[in-house]
């Protein structure tokens, strides 16, 4: 086990990166988004500019292999675009890659510094976020909050009428649902279920699962909304990751295969209970935002996969499919045609399936396969646990090139790092108030060879 796994010693940031990770979550959270361009955007602004602060700071901590390993996944997606049908699109498909490269830039240094950080540190800042989240959504509810938070908005993000979306609000939640400064409620509770999922695995406070769930239960209160229920999945790879230290390896898998199905259960029970008004939508084929999230993206993926198995529409290419997006919509059973589908990014809001949708089958596996080295070499404890929690929570967001699907999964893997880092110096450091002979029976000290064996200690008078 070397020092490098562990970390330094007594690792904490300072209020510089602390300030900046502060901005870098607030651009996440808010997704503002510059245009530098006509054609090239500066999503989550913010976030870019600490994440270039952050990269700088962080420039001795870069490893060669680690950046090696990043510039070989954005050579993947150069190669995928060069292989996309259609070469009149190749300045779109550019205009992705741009974007794709600034997101895993910023989100490697968003890495690199989690990783600089005390563990406590990261888990009282997202735990403030998820706080303030909730303050701020009641304030939004029972005090003119939500008069300066609409403002911002329609300036900010030149919002259009949503009064349709405030109506179905009304009529699923009995009320309009808090937006606190972000485009739409979805953007809130989607940042909430991050930042509270980020706080479980950092916490070492007792019982963090039951807590969890209450933050979980606050947030359905204070800001209903489906996408919350995904905080409840999310527990099968926490308890993945937890469980790597259970042995032997088929009663692990059991015990985890058990608890998932618990918590697929739990899921479905709370949703036709608490959104029972919305799930019956769902299930009639009257819900256009769950189609475009979940149904829709999924049909497009398999009709991509079927048609563009080697590259896809290649990155950012939905003009490209933007017809057969709208064929694949109208023969779906669950598409109303009163529903507005001309704007084809709007309504392939899920980055799980536009991964598939941009990049086809063969393209998909590869650039899959380049992550997972990149993830190999940053040397995450468990590469499943982080895709796993990649692909719950993209089901409830879209803009793969953008910062946001990137920093799920690196924030996942730093603070799953931190996690382990306290369980590997729990397993190498011997636990006795004072240092006694070495036995080749203590399975502790078998697992840690290389550290000094303890020395006699005289307790004379």
């Amino acid at each position: 086990m070397t020092a490098g796994r562990l970390g330094p010693a007594d690792p904490r940031l300072g209020i510089t990166d602390m300030l900046l990770l502060i901005i870098f979550m607030i651009g996440i959270y808010t997704g503002y988004t510059i245009q530098i361009s006509t054609r090239i955007p500066f999503p989550s602004a913010p976030s870019g500019i600490a994440g270039l602060f952050l990269l700088w700071r962080r420039r001795d901590d870069i490893q060669p292999a680690q950046l090696g390993a990043l510039l070989f996944v954005i050579l993947l997606y150069v190669g995928s675009i060069l292989s996309a049908t259609d070469i009149a699109h190749l300045g779109k498909r550019f205009t992705g890659l741009i974007q794709i490269t600034y997101s895993l830039i910023i989100g490697y240094a968003l890495f690199l510094t989690v990783l600089r950080a005390d563990r406590n540190q990261i888990a009282h800042l997202f735990l403030g976020f998820c706080v303030v989240i909730l303050i701020g959504c009641l304030l939004e509810d029972y005090t003119g909050l939500r008069a300066v938070s609409d403002a911002f908005r329609h300036t900010v993000y030149k919002a259009v009428d949503v009064y349709d979306a405030d109506l179905r609000d009304q009529i699923l939640y009995g009320r309009i649902r808090p937006k606190l400064f972000t485009s739409e409620p979805s953007a809130v509770t989607f940042a909430y279920t991050l930042f509270s999922f980020a706080w479980l695995m950092t916490t070492r406070t007792r019982f963090a699962p039951l807590k969890y769930l209450i933050l979980m239960s606050l947030g359905i209160v204070v800001m209903p909304g489906p996408t919350l229920l995904l905080m409840i999945p999310l527990l099968v790879p926490y308890q993945l990751l937890r469980a790597r230290s259970w042995s032997p390896a088929f009663v692990r898998m059991i015990l985890v295969l058990v608890f998932a199905a618990v918590a697929l259960f739990a899921f479905y029970i709370l949703g036709h209970s608490v959104f029972s008004t919305r799930m019956r939508d769902i299930a009639q084929g009257q819900d256009a935002s769950f189609f475009y999230r979940v149904t829709g993206p999924a049909l497009v993926a398999r009709n991509v996969m079927l048609h563009y198995p080697f590259a896809g529409a290649g990155l950012t290419g939905e003009t490209f499919i933007a017809n057969e997006v709208a064929n694949v919509y109208m023969r779906s059973a669950a598409f109303s045609s009163a529903w507005d589908i001309s704007d084809t990014a709007s309504v392939l809001t899920n980055y799980f399936w536009l991964h598939w949708i941009y990049l086809g089958f063969v393209w998909g596996v590869i650039v899959l396969l380049g992550l997972t080295l990149w993830l190999k070499m940053l040397r995450v404890p468990s590469v499943p646990f982080c895709w796993m929690v990649w692909a719950v929570l993209g089901q409830a967001s879209g803009a793969y090139v953008g910062p946001k699907t990137w920093t799920v999964l690196l924030l996942s893997g730093a603070c799953a790092i931190l996690a382990d880092r306290d369980w590997v110096r729990a397993t190498l450091v011997p636990r006795f108030p004072y240092p006694r002979p070495y036995l080749r029976s203590d399975k502790r000290r078998r697992r840690a060879p290389l550290l000094p064996q303890p020395q006699w200690r005289h307790h004379g008078a």
